[in-house]
Parts: structure tokens; sequence; C-alpha cells
């Protein structure tokens, strides 16, 4: 028992530096394309993680395949709004941001 709840607090730790993480890129990066990128993959990620930790913590039972109907939602919600926000934000005309650019400002 002991080696799950290791394994159950590494997975939340971890999961939730990628979530840091995540969000430092979305304050950090340039233009959007690259902000989705962040957030798409390191959120993806990191709540994964937490889901498989809680996982973990809860032990077989109804609130694990909760659980897992959550990360199969996130799983399939995830790539298809960010697929959509990042073809209307080109639609739009959103251009990519190349290196010698100064950063726009963003309001």
């Amino acid at each position: 028992m002991m080696i799950v709840d290791a394994l159950s607090w590494v997975l939340l730790v971890g999961g939730s530096l990628l979530c840091v993480v995540g969000g430092l890129g979305l304050l950090r990066l340039p233009d959007v394309y690259t902000r989705a990128h962040a957030a798409g993959i390191n959120d993806t990620l990191g709540s994964w993680a937490i889901l498989l930790g809680l996982m973990l913590q809860a032990g077989l039972g109804l609130v694990t395949v909760k659980l897992a109907m959550i990360g199969l939602f996130m799983a399939l919600v995830g790539p298809v709004s960010s697929h959509a926000l990042l073809k209307a934000a080109y639609a739009h005309g959103v251009r990519v941001q190349s290196s010698d650019e100064e950063p726009a400002d963003v309001d």
C-alpha cells in the first residue's frame, strides 16, 4: 500500500507541476499558436497525471470509473477545442511571430 501512495503522490505533484509550466507558457510565449501548444500539451498531460494519481488514491470502485470518464471526456474535447481555437485564429488572420520581430502587446 505504501508504494501505491508514493506513486500516487508522485503523479499528483508531477501533474501539478506540468499544469504550472503550461500556465507559465501561456504568459511567456510570443504568439497564440505557441501559447496554445503550451496549454494543450502540458495541461493535458498534467491533468491526466492528476487523474491517475487520484485513481490510485481512490482504489477500485465507482470513483475510479468516474475519474476515467472525466479523463476520456478531456481526451476527446481538449484536442478538438484547441484545433477549433487555432483554426479560428488562422481564419481571422492572426499570424505567427517570427524570431526577429518585437513581441506584440497583449491587452
